[in-house]
Order: C-alpha cells, then structure tokens, then sequence
C-alpha cells in the first residue's frame, strides 16, 4: 500500500506539471507564430494569403493614432469613418516584430508615393501577440523616421475578425469598405503598389 501511494505520487505530481506547463506551450506557440515570418526583404520569405474575406466588408474598430491625425481627422477614429473617397491600406504591426521593421521603410516609401490615391495605416498590436508596448511602437516609428499615419487599437477583436495568424499583416481595403486583398508576412514596395494599382483599377 505504501509502496503504491509513493508511485502515484509522482503520477500527480507530472499531471500538475502538464496542466501548468500547457498554458505555457500554447503562449510561446502564439507567440511563435505571430513573428514566425522571415526578417529578410526578399520575395522568397513572403507569403502571400488570398483572404476568404475578401469581397466582404471591412470590420471597424477605433484606432487611437500616435502621429497623422492630421490626415485621418482626428486622434481616435474608427476605420469606418475613414471609408470613402480611397482605398485603404491597414498593416498591423508590432514594435519588436523584425519582418515589421523589415518592411516599415518600403512602407514609408509607398506611403509617399501613393498619398494622393489612397491612406495607409499602421495598426500596432503588439499588446496582443507579446511583440512590445506601444512605447516599442513608437520607439520604431521615429527610429526609422516612419511618417505616414500609425496607431493602435485596444479592441482585440481584430486579430479575429481579420484572420491575423501572422506578423505583419496587410489589408488592402477598396474604396466601398471591401476587403480587396490580404498579406500575411513581410512584403515589399512591389508588392504594395501591385495590390494597390489592383483596387485602385477597380
């Protein structure tokens, strides 16, 4: 008897460590996978993802801006609000995700190119996916000298309501509130302007 106790003892000793050690596993899964996309700028490490959404109407959710109220009307906005007269460009990024950072100048780049036809925004979610604060997001921002219009949201419903499995995401937004296109991972001005010239021919 006292023998079989100090065997089961172990056994409920390694199923308390599973339960513990679960939740663990499925956070560094999440985690993994939201920057598990290549740092490297080269077409080889994009993934292009054609959205099952797409055709459908855009979610809104309130982004609080950290730089371009000026463009977008205001501090705090709902992407709805933004609907009308261009498409749209919504990248959700972090401040610690490297195929974020990767990609950031080829934005800024678009960004400055594209003003006059349609409205980029960066969405951060790094309060989400484990990858920086919004202090990181910022930090980013200005350490690339990165203008165009960024902010965040606290609504965590976006991840779902827009099928974010990767870090970066892109959505390419028509100008009647559509999604046209969506790129998970890290993509480039071609690739941008591609998507773009797409929606803007429609």
């Amino acid at each position: 008897m006292t023998r079989n106790s100090t065997i089961d003892r172990p056994s409920g000793l390694n199923k308390s460590k599973l339960r513990f050690l679960l939740p663990l596993v499925l956070v560094l899964t999440v985690a993994a996978i939201a920057c598990g996309s290549s740092s490297s700028e080269s077409g080889s490490s994009i993934v292009g993802d054609e959205s099952s959404s797409s055709g459908d109407l855009a979610p809104d959710f309130v982004i609080t801006m950290f730089q371009g109220e000026d463009v977008v009307g205001g501090q705090e906005v709902s992407l709805h609000s933004l609907f009308g007269e261009k498409p749209i460009v919504i990248n959700f990024w972090a401040g610690l995700c490297p195929p974020c950072r990767a990609e950031m100048l080829d934005l800024q780049e678009f960004n400055q190119k594209f003003q006059g036809q349609t409205l980029l925004v960066g969405v951060d979610l790094g309060q989400f996916t484990g990858l920086g604060t919004e202090q990181d997001a910022r930090n980013l921002l200005a350490e690339l000298e990165a203008t165009y219009p960024a902010g965040s949201t606290s609504d965590p419903d976006v991840i779902r309501d827009y099928k974010v499995l990767g870090m970066p995401t892109t959505i390419f937004i028509d100008k009647d509130g559509k999604i046209s296109n969506k790129w998970t991972g890290a993509l480039n001005g071609a690739v941008l302007e591609e998507k773009t010239l797409e929606m803007l021919a429609q």
